[in-house]
Parts: C-alpha cells; structure tokens; sequence
C-alpha cells in the first residue's frame, strides 16, 4: 500500500512507517505535484493554514489517490481546520469530520468522479505576481510582497564582495540585491522551501548564484564565507520560536571566515543580540524602523 503523507503531524495523526513524505518543506521529499493521478492507496494531509496552500495539497492528494483511496486530513481549529470539511464538501465529495482538543480532523474515501481539481491546483501552483515581477507561490513566506524588513535590510546593505551565502533566501528578493554588486563572486541561496528555491531559479537568473534546497542550519560551514546575508524565520508550526533565529545566527559565524560580516534583519522585539556578541567579534546597529532591526556584525 502507498501511502502518502504531507507535513509535519502532532502525534495523535500516527502516519504508518513506510509513509512516503511529500512536504515541501522538507528537503528531499517527493513533491507532491509529481505523484501520479490515481497511484495512492491513502493520503495523510497536515493540512497548511493558507487558503489557497491548503486547498492545492487537498487537490493535488486526491488527484493521487485511487478510486476508493482514503484521505486523511487533520488541522488546527485556528489555522483552517473549523473551514476543513466546508472546503472538502466543496471537491463533491462526501465528509467525516471528527474534532480534537484543538484540531478538526476529517476523512473522505475518493468517489469515482472530483469535482474542482484543477481550479484548485492552479490557484496555488507557482506564478509571475503582478506588481511584484517576480515568481513565487502561495505558502512561500511573504510569497505575494516584499516582506517588511527585508526591504528594510536591501535598503541599507552595502555593496557585497566576494562569496557568499543568503540564509533563507526565500524567492530570491534579498538576493537580486546583493548581486547587483559586481564585486560579488559567488551566492549560495538556502531555503527549506523547495517552493521557494524553485522561484528563486526562476528570479535569479546569474551565474554566480547557486541553489540549495536545504535547511539553513545544518548545511556544510567551512568558515570560507565573505558575507552571509539573512531575515532568519522565528516561526515554527505558527508558534514564535527564537531558537530559531538564534540557531542562523551560530550558522553563520560558522560559515564566515575570520573579518567575515553578517547583515541581518529581524523583529525589533526578538533577543539575538546575545547571541551574536558570544558568536561575533564586533557587532552594531544600523537601522530601527516599522519594529524591524538591521544588524551588522563581523566575524
């Protein structure tokens, strides 16, 4: 039996072993896009809190799921889950709905005909966004703007030289400023959203620039790194978790040679200046607007 499963469950949403992981967010797992129509036995879906994300991975699961394939979909009651079963019915297809402590859970077996899959699909696959000039996809972050303070950070980064790294890069925003600098030899972009580096090749078309689809922190530092560049997450799941940030923060130091400088942005209200004074040898402020910090600190 085939089953597939997308995102990260609580533990009461018990996948079986041999499940095969389809999340875009994380790095090297079958994108769920790929699977064949009609080849799964049963789709497990944590479902993602953005309309249209969720409603493209409910389409695109039972797209692949045979006649008869179970579809099991959980999600928090805040984050879409009380729309769940209202947004299922909507495919034509009929509902069980069960509700945990705070999670709405429902179940659909696939009838032989779906209504509304490709609408869907499209709704949220990859597209030029107007007014942006830039591809991009419902569930990248900030995926329909420039994001506030990385704007904030390229309008105060000075020319880049020599190799570096852009550290959830994202769609590639950050990146098309850094190398506008001549100067500028080599570009890792890094992002644990295969969404988004795919965007990113599309926007970045340089041949400086390489691409990782990859978790930032854990990929290989070998302290050779001119610049890292970087508006870190501080979210996971939709919860504040600074360790996050911090842990980008150890990264880059990590990745920096010695007189190496970092540029980061981030949320006035979140503590890493402890963090890169224990990881930097000098560190100081450069911009403090609309509850963004821009931080310049040297290796």
């Amino acid at each position: 039996m085939t089953t597939l499963l997308y995102g990260r469950p609580p533990a009461v949403f018990d996948p079986p072993g041999d499940a095969v992981q389809t999340s875009p967010l994380i790095p090297g797992s079958t994108p769920l896009e790929s699977v064949a129509g009609g080849s799964a036995d049963a789709a497990m879906i944590y479902a993602p809190p953005g309309v249209l994300e969720r409603r493209h991975a409910l389409a695109l699961a039972l797209r692949a799921l045979k006649p008869g394939g179970r579809l099991d979909v959980m999600a928090p009651k805040d984050k879409g889950g009380s729309r769940l079963k209202k947004e299922l019915e909507a495919f034509g297809v009929e509902v069980g709905e069960s509700a945990k402590a705070h999670h709405r859970r429902c179940v659909v077996v696939k009838p032989d005909a779906v209504e509304g899959l490709d609408e869907a699909i499209e709704a949220g696959a990859p597209r030029r966004v107007p007014g942006l000039d830039a591809w991009s996809q419902p569930g990248v972050f900030a995926w329909d703007r420039v994001d506030a303070g990385t704007l904030l950070l390229a309008q105060h980064l000075p020319p880049m030289k020599g190799a570096g790294a852009d550290l959830g890069s994202g769609y590639g925003a950050l990146a098309t400023v850094v190398l506008r600098s001549p100067a500028v030899t080599a570009l890792r972009l890094i992002d644990v959203d295969r969404r988004a580096i795919e965007a990113a090749r599309r926007n970045v078309e340089d041949p400086r620039a390489t691409f990782e689809w990859a978790d930032a922190r854990t990929v290989e530092a070998n302290g050779d790194l001119d610049f890292v560049v970087m508006n870190p997450p501080f979210h996971d799941g939709g919860a504040e978790d600074r360790r996050l940030g911090q842990a980008f923060i150890r990264q880059a130091a990590a990745m920096l040679r010695k007189g190496g400088v970092l540029w980061l942005v981030a949320n006035r209200h979140l503590p890493y200046e402890a963090e890169i004074a224990a990881a930097f040898k000098r560190s100081q402020p450069v911009a403090d607007k609309g509850g963004y910090k821009v931080i310049e600190a040297v290796k």
